[in-house]
């Protein structure tokens, strides 16, 4: 690695499902890397090994298998790197930049509540900052012996120049009387070595930063340049949940039935702009991305907007990979197998059937007309169009469909308006009774290419069904 190569890293901790922020931030990560010619790390920090699962692990990286976020190297899992964020901390220790403290929880406990009630920020005051008389065998920390004087200013690339006083921060633990290293060791250290050149991330780090920022120079490392993003907010403005559509990853995929390139698309335009651009390719994103096009404000989810997404990408789908990608939905609500012809069959429909769905699960259920073994069930629309439909109508309907030997959707609609106009009717009196009969809805694509594609002894044998 060549030392001015840009190196980015999505670090989530695996206590939850791949969530849309986080799959937000890994995609901004991936694109910058991709954008620079650099590389991609993915660092799982399953440090808190009480809410950390394998589940869990294997739902960020299937999310991110999903979006197609390739991650470059090993995974590098936190957890199995303690021994190297312990021998940090004691190289601190032995450098005089950190500092064992002997202070009990209940001391601390003590301080804490007497700051409350001085209503002082809640920090630690240094009392073992410089201390030697250390009694013995008692258990301590290694704290980090912060700078106390003159400022600190991060130069962020999204938020621009943020400026904290050292005093503000405290002497925060690097390692545990357990011997387990912090949050904030382990971070840096991992970064460092990781090689990370950039670290993008939420805005709710940006304190974090500051901390991280003062232990880095203490160790005299490189320092890394900084972007915070705002956070996603819901469409309302408050803090995105789960009734904004703050769901993983999987639940796009799996219970939404949203494409990937779709949401991706989406996660991009959210809080990042080219110009007027709404609809952005892969290959446009990785050449036009930057870290100047985040804004500053947070951005909000609005579900509608992505299901219309979903849609534009739907209808440039390709047909056979769509097929793949309902085959599931649609064989589950059969209650059966797909069959080579059944595939074929929602293969020849999807020009049709994709024109009207804005997901995966519209699409399949759009679908399932063509398949139902007869008869086929009438939902309470279709029942109604067949109650109001005109005596003997679709006897008369299948009398001339029966005589017709050209079998194309423009033949079978010139012969619905022969009858239309035989019978001083308007076209949709005859056509949607038939509609009714032979897709068992009030609703489908083009009445005259789903006769065609059913075929004539099927359309027949449907309106049969109906009038028995």
């Amino acid at each position: 690695m060549s030392a001015s190569q840009v190196v980015t890293r999505f670090a989530p901790s695996p206590t939850g499902f791949l969530h849309i922020g986080g799959a937000r931030t890994a995609l901004f990560n991936w694109l910058f890397a991709r954008h620079h010619g650099g590389i991609f790390r993915l660092r799982i920090e399953d440090t808190d090994r009480a809410r950390s699962t394998d589940a869990a692990i294997d739902a960020i990286i299937d999310g991110m298998s999903w979006l197609n976020l390739s991650h470059d190297g090993e995974i590098v899992y936190q957890f199995a790197r303690a021994a190297r964020h312990a021998e940090v901390a004691h190289q601190l220790l032995a450098s005089g930049h950190a500092y064992r403290c002997y202070a009990t929880p209940e001391e601390l406990a003590a301080l804490r509540e007497e700051q409350r009630a001085a209503k002082q920020p809640m920090r630690y005051d240094g009392r073992w900052r410089d201390r030697t008389d250390y009694p013995n065998d008692a258990p301590y920390v290694i704290r980090l012996k912060a700078p106390r004087e003159g400022a600190v200013t991060i130069d962020d690339q999204v938020q621009g120049p943020v400026t904290v006083n050292n005093a503000e921060l405290d002497d925060f633990i690097l390692l545990r009387s357990d011997g387990t290293p912090t949050y904030m060791l382990a971070v840096v250290v991992d970064d460092q070595d990781m090689g990370v050149t950039h670290v993008i991330r939420g805005d709710d780090h940006l304190n974090n930063a500051f901390r991280q920022l003062a232990l880095i120079r203490a160790l005299g490392w490189p320092e890394p340049v900084y972007a915070h993003i705002p956070l996603i907010h819901g469409s309302d403005g408050a803090k995105l949940s789960k009734r904004h559509g703050a769901l993983g990853v999987d639940a796009y995929r799996d219970e939404l039935g949203l494409l990937s390139e779709a949401v991706e698309n989406y996660l991009l335009r959210l809080g990042w702009g080219h110009g007027d651009e709404e609809i952005i390719s892969r290959e446009q994103a990785t050449a036009w991305f930057d870290l100047a096009g985040v804004g500053r404000s947070p951005s909000r989810f609005d579900m509608k907007k992505l299901e219309n997404l979903n849609g534009h990408y739907l209808r440039a789908a390709d047909d056979a990979r769509l097929v793949d990608l309902i085959a599931g939905r649609v064989a589950a609500a059969l209650g059966r197998d797909l069959a080579d012809s059944d595939r074929a069959l929602l293969q020849r429909t999807m020009p049709e059937l994709k024109k009207r769905a804005s997901n995966l699960n519209d699409l399949a259920g759009g679908s399932l007309f063509f398949l139902r073994s007869r008869p086929i069930p009438m939902d309470e629309g279709a029942a109604k169009l067949l109650a109001s439909a005109s005596p003997g109508l679709l006897d008369r309907a299948r009398a001339r469909f029966a005589a017709q030997d050209d079998w194309t959707a423009a033949a079978l609609e010139q012969v619905a308006r022969d009858m239309a106009e035989s019978e001083g009717a308007k076209l949709g009196q005859i056509a949607q009774p038939l509609r009714a009969a032979v897709t068992g809805s009030a609703q489908s694509p083009g009445l005259f290419e789903v006769l065609e594609v059913l075929g004539k002894n099927e359309v027949l044998g449907r309106i049969e069904d109906a009038l028995a």
